[in-house]
Order: C-alpha cells, then sequence, then structure tokens
C-alpha cells in the first residue's frame, strides 16, 4: 500500500471510532431522555392530584362553629 492508501485507512479507522462513540453518546441521551419523560409525567400526575385535592378542600362547606357540641364541661 501507498503511503496514501494508510493515511486514508487510518483517517476511516478514526472515524469509525469517532461514529461509535457518537452512537454510544445518542443512546445515553435517549435513554437520559426517557427517564426524564417518566419523571416529567410522575410530576405532572402528582401536581393534577394535589390541585385536585386543593379544590376539593376549598368548596368543602366550612366547619361553622356553631354547629358544633358544646364542650363536655357544659
Amino acid at each position: 500500500m501507498s503511503a496514501r492508501g494508510e493515511t486514508l485507512e487510518q483517517r476511516l479507522d478514526e472515524m469509525e471510532v469517532k461514529l461509535t462513540f457518537i452512537d454510544d453518546a445518542v443512546q445515553a441521551l435517549t435513554a437520559a431522555d426517557a427517564d426524564q419523560s417518566q419523571r416529567i409525567a410522575a410530576l405532572e400526575r402528582a401536581l393534577r392530584d394535589l390541585r385536585g385535592e386543593l379544590s376539593s378542600m376549598r368548596t368543602a362547606p366550612a366547619d361553622d362553629p356553631h354547629n358544633e357540641p358544646p364542650p363536655p364541661h357544659y
């Protein structure tokens, strides 16, 4: 092989190594994105539940102190 052929082979080897690293990085980012999406969905559900609880607390009839029975010492 000529010197130019070796250089081309070296360049191809370097490109293959870089492509392998890029592929690994893309896979790691994809996994991280999926994990973050699941966490966001869980947080959205929790927020929706908390909003529902807060809304039900706001619409619940307020306790009227006049409707309470007298303390036992009366």
